[in-house]
């Protein structure tokens, strides 16, 4: 296996966000999953933010050179679904504890999941 960092699997965090706020704010979404994207030192290629409507929220994603951040809300119970997948010298706990600080959610439950190391 190799040493080098821009060689190395990744590191997936599924991160449950309960009780987070601008759940239904598109671009709020779009700047805060490009911010995290940058605090992690990953490299944003594309990304796509979908709004259900009135009352319903967001799907998104970020295609990443290391990978990508996704997120899935329902703002009607205040719950976020995100993924944050990112391989090389980009660090998803750095991503994560962006989303956490701007998100302010009420709780936070992330499970990690070390990808390619089996």
């Amino acid at each position: 296996m190799s040493t080098d960092p821009d060689h190395l699997p990744g590191l997936h965090l599924i991160v449950d966000l309960y009780g987070a706020i601008g759940l239904d704010d598109t671009e709020f979404l779009e700047t805060t999953l490009h911010a995290a994207a940058g605090a992690a030192g990953a490299t944003v290629l594309a990304g796509h933010l979908h709004h259900f409507g009135e009352g319903h929220g967001v799907t998104g994603i970020l295609l990443l050179a290391e990978s990508h951040i996704s997120i899935h809300t329902w703002p009607e119970t205040g719950y976020a679904a995100v993924d944050i997948f990112l391989c090389g010298r980009s660090d998803a706990h750095r991503a994560a504890a962006y989303l956490r600080e701007v998100l302010r959610p009420e709780r936070v439950v992330i499970t990690e999941i070390a990808r390619g190391r089996g």
